[in-house]
């Protein structure tokens, strides 16, 4: 089932030409849209489905600094910033609200993590404080539970999922951004190997530059074009639950359950690093750069093989401009919630919780987590083809820092002085001949 979504209208025509095409309408896809018509751009930006369809409107909604990974933690503290504005900038609700990020534990070695990645917080200039064990209980009042000790990064927030990304497309389409709902994007011409145009299933764009935001389509679109993007995906499950009392206001994780409170009254609930693979042939292909990775994961993970395995041995790599693609077949990925994690991390609440044992769900829904084999984004140029970017990879962490990564991706295709470090997240990197896996996250 899909979560709601707010939804907002498309244009009717297609530009013949624009600066700049965006494929992929999520909140890294509109927030570089936005940010290249602010900086004077023509922009079309189409979706095979709508807005915020996919993975940005099924995440939990943390906009964090906390447990970044140290590459991305100048982009999350940019992206905060952002967030705090965005809302009387574009004159919409995108529900951010900076309430708090709370971490707890009951395991001794995870606090030692912690108390590392705390000191390469501080480096950074975030605000995150080491909480004994009595100081992470006094700051969950109603928790039955006895903790070692926690994490709490007090200028950390939240913000809604189903509302972020389209007030923003309102906005970009408001200063001029061109919207085109329902418009896959079938591939990419090119004149001396280079950008020439972007042809959709409504028509053609004549352009020179391209950002590739689609999530877990990425990949795909990439080996039509004979570019390599190594990617995995992981079925994800979250759910809400109806209204209920004041647990938290911002938003806790613990290793049973993370809970975020919502502005309708209810929590948004999931499990954290726990999900579902579904074998395909990308596993194999991209297996040799998934092996750390896994090796790290696998005992939170649950591994199937079935239709989507037949699926993608029928779609393959290769198909015409002129006829259906497979971003036409499957408009928005739409995957089951698993029961057994959400009725996991609902007892887990309401344990924790006595006073919650009232606490029922509203509604669960599925998602696929694109990630890339370090779990860094790749914002970056991909130079066997000029005119070509991407914003994708974000491995399941990107709403927070979708602003950040909106403004980056618009200054790596205008040429403007960065406004981070553009080198982690470089696609060259991923071919650099070191094996990459996840490092100094939590």
């Amino acid at each position: 089932m899909s979560p709601p979504v707010d939804r907002i209208p498309s244009d009717d025509r297609l530009p013949e030409a624009v600066d700049v095409v965006v494929i992929g309408a999520g909140i890294i896809g509109v927030c570089a849209a936005y940010e290249l018509v602010k900086k004077g751009r023509s922009v079309a930006l189409v979706d095979k489905g709508h807005v915020s369809a996919e993975q940005s409107s099924r995440n939990w909604g943390w906009c964090r600094q906390q447990g970044r990974d140290p590459h991305e933690i100048p982009i999350a503290r940019v992206s905060l910033e952002m967030w705090d504005t965005l809302q009387s900038e574009i004159g919409g609700d995108t529900g951010f609200r900076r309430t708090g990020v709370l971490r707890v534990t009951k395991d001794p070695e995870e606090m030692a993590t912690w108390e590392r990645w705390a000191e390469i917080a501080r480096e950074h200039q975030v605000r995150s404080r080491v909480l004994s064990g009595a100081e992470a209980s006094e700051m969950l009042p109603g928790n039955v539970e006895r903790w070692v000790g926690g994490l709490h990064t007090p200028n950390d927030g939240r913000a809604e999922p189903s509302m972020a990304a389209p007030a923003i497309a309102t906005a970009a389409r408001r200063l001029g951004v061109s919207l085109h709902q329902g418009c896959a994007a079938r591939g990419i011409e090119t004149r001396g190997g280079a950008v020439d145009a972007v042809v959709t299933e409504k028509g053609r764009i004549r352009t020179q530059a391209v950002v590739l935001a689609g999530g877990a389509w990425s990949s795909l679109f990439c080996r039509r074009h004979g570019i390599r993007l190594p990617q995995a995906f992981v079925r994800a499950t979250a759910f809400r639950t109806v209204p209920g009392p004041d647990l938290t206001d911002g938003a806790v994780g613990t290793a049973s359950y993370c809970v975020r409170r919502r502005l309708d009254g209810g929590y948004t609930v999931a499990l954290a690093g726990t999900g579902t693979v579904d074998l395909t042939p990308d596993n194999f292909r991209y297996a040799l750069d998934f092996l750390p990775t896994y090796r790290q994961r696998r005992g939170n993970l649950k591994i199937r093989i079935g239709k989507p395995f037949l699926d993608a041995l029928v779609t393959g790599a290769r198909w015409s401009f002129d006829s259906v693609t497979p971003f036409e077949k499957t408009r928005v990925i739409d995957p089951t919630p698993d029961p057994e994690l959400v009725q996991r991390a609902l007892g887990a609440l309401r344990a924790s919780y006595p006073e919650g044992t009232g606490i029922d769900v509203a509604e669960a829904w599925g998602g696929t987590i694109d990630s890339t084999p370090d779990a860094v984004p790749v914002i970056s140029a991909v130079d066997a083809m000029p005119g070509f970017f991407l914003a994708t990879g974000f491995s399941g962490h990107g709403f927070g820092i979708g602003p950040g990564a909106g403004r980056l991706a618009a200054d790596v295709v205008t040429g403007d002085a960065p406004v981070v470090d553009p080198h982690p997240f470089r696609y060259a990197r991923l071919f650099e001949g070191r094996r990459l896996a996840p490092e100094g996250r939590l």
